[in-house]
Order: C-alpha cells, then sequence, then structure tokens
C-alpha cells in the first residue's frame, strides 16, 4: 500500500530540505511524496529535488499563488493513493512515522483519520513545550482510542489536540467532505468536524512520530498576534454550535458555544501583545 506524502511548499529551504529527507530515509519506503510549489521566488528546491534522482520524489508548480487553503485542497485533488499525509515543509517524520500510520491504518480500514503522537520543536530542531502544546498534550486521549461522532467532536471543539501535518488521512472519506472554502486557520479542524459528522472515526496512538515546527513566522502565529485567528475562530464556533444543536448533539454543541482553549489562547495573546507594548513604550 503506497501512501502519498503531499507537501505544500512556501518558505525555508534549509528547513524543506531537512523535512524532505526526513521522508525520503522513512524505513517504511513504500511512499510517494509529492512537492506543491505554491509560487516560492527561490527556484534552489526544485534543482535540488531534480538532484536526488528518486523515482518516488515528484515536484509541481502553480500557475499562481493559491494561498494555504487552496494549496491544501490542491495537494488532496492531486492524491492518487488509498492514504495520504499533507506534511508542513519544515516539519519532521521520524524514521518509523509511516511504518506506525501504516500499521494502524491496516488494524482500522475504515478509519477517517489516523493521529500519531508528536513532539514540538524550535526553529533550530530543539524539542520545546509552549503553553498552548502543554493544553494540547493534556486534552489529548490519555492513551490508544477510537473517536467518532458526538464524542470526536466534543473533544476537538474543547481543543484541537490533534497536528494536522502529522495526520494520516483516508482519501476517499476526505473527499466525500472536502475543505470548507474561505478557512485559512482552522480548516483542519473543520474537516475533523465535518468527518466526524459523516459517521468518520479517528484513531489515535500517542507513539511519538512526527516532529511539529512550532516557530513566530507560522500563519497561526503571526495571525494570533492580530487578531485574524481569533475572528475566524470564532465565527467557526458559532456557526457549529448552532449546527450541532440541530444536529441533536447537546454535549458538543455547548463544547462549540464555550470553545474554552479558543477562548484561553485569545486572551494570553492579548496579554501577551500588551506586555510587548508596556516593554516598547518603557525602552525595556
Amino acid at each position: 500500500m503506497t501512501i502519498d506524502v503531499m507537501m505544500p511548499y512556501y518558505g525555508d529551504v534549509a528547513r524543506f530540505q531537512q523535512a524532505v529527507t526526513s521522508v525520503l530515509e522513512q524505513n517504511d519506503p513504500e511512499l510517494r511524496l509529492v512537492v506543491v510549489d505554491d509560487c516560492y521566488p527561490d527556484p534552489t528546491p526544485r534543482r535540488w529535488l531534480e538532484s536526488l534522482g528518486d523515482a518516488r520524489v515528484h515536484y509541481l508548480r502553480n500557475e499562481t499563488n493559491l494561498g494555504v487553503n487552496g494549496n491544501f485542497r490542491r495537494c488532496v485533488d492531486l492524491v492518487t493513493a488509498d492514504w495520504f499525509v499533507v506534511m508542513g515543509c519544515d516539519d519532521l517524520m521520524r524514521r518509523d512515522y509511516l511504518s506506525t500510520v501504516r500499521t494502524l491504518a491496516r488494524h482500522h480500514p475504515d478509519a477517517a483519520v489516523i493521529a500519531p503522537g508528536v513532539d514540538v520543536i524550535d526553529e533550530n530542531g530543539r524539542a520545546v513545550t509552549p503553553l498552548g502544546d502543554r493544553i494540547k498534550s493534556v486534552l489529548a486521549p490519555p492513551r490508544a482510542t477510537v473517536l467518532a461522532g458526538e464524542r470526536l467532536a466534543t473533544t476537538l471543539y474543547h481543543g484541537n489536540w490533534t497536528y494536522f501535518p502529522s495526520l494520516l488521512w483516508r482519501t476517499a472519506a476526505v473527499r466525500e467532505v472536502g475543505f470548507r472554502p474561505g478557512l485559512e486557520i482552522v480548516l483542519d479542524l473543520a474537516l475533523l468536524v465535518d468527518l466526524a459528522s459523516a459517521d468518520g472515526s479517528l484513531v489515535y496512538d500517542p507513539e511519538v512520530v512526527f516532529s511539529y515546527r512550532r516557530h513566530s513566522a507560522s500563519v497561526s502565529s503571526v495571525q494570533a498576534v492580530d487578531g485574524r485567528r481569533f475572528a475566524e475562530e470564532n465565527r467557526f464556533f458559532a456557526e457549529e454550535a448552532e449546527r450541532c444543536a440541530a444536529r441533536g448533539w447537546p454535549t458538543a454543541a455547548r463544547a462549540a458555544r464555550w470553545h474554552a482553549t479558543s477562548r484561553l489562547n485569545h486572551l494570553s495573546a492579548r496579554v501577551g501583545a500588551g506586555l510587548g507594548r508596556l516593554r516598547r513604550s518603557s525602552g525595556s
């Protein structure tokens, strides 16, 4: 069973090369890596990929810049395997990532998504535990489990403890619901709860096989500071609360209405921004 590793690309070349290398050095070689370049101005990535001479590697460049949501959807359109990953171009797979998620998929062939354990690294590859990721670790199930329906939606509304680039998706399930247009920050959460509404299940195993890179230049970090992230989240959760109530999922509707973790993140960002302004005004 070949797994498609789709990599939307726009960013740091050195980290991109590290990400690609981590994929090609998997102890499970049955993969296809597709890099979808969203019009990054530096031609180095294409030249470097061609120099590898690896038949598993494919490079495509968009005619115009599609943005985060558009390029993710293009990646899904290009999938040909039954299972796929949309991996960040600066994240890292551990050598046993593919073999681990493949085994889980084999044991749960009807699952919509496989969620393995993840650790977090910074710009320099050092292990870090920011507050948000500590909260994620508390929200995640304490042991291997299968979640579906209202139970899955409820836990995700409390706080999205998954890491999108680490998830293995079943192609048929994702194409049935698709990414919602117009979302940049919560598009992965929207996809997960849409799969839950379609009776899809999520299989979780806490064994850490993937490193997610957290850095200040990320889309979510930048938009958290200027408030765009939380405006999108507030709209999303309000719509989800109504949707769940209409579906007869009162517990999920209540969780969406409160979206406690999102509110906490918003408060933390506002406090951090206020402290930053205070330090600048005091000359410290």
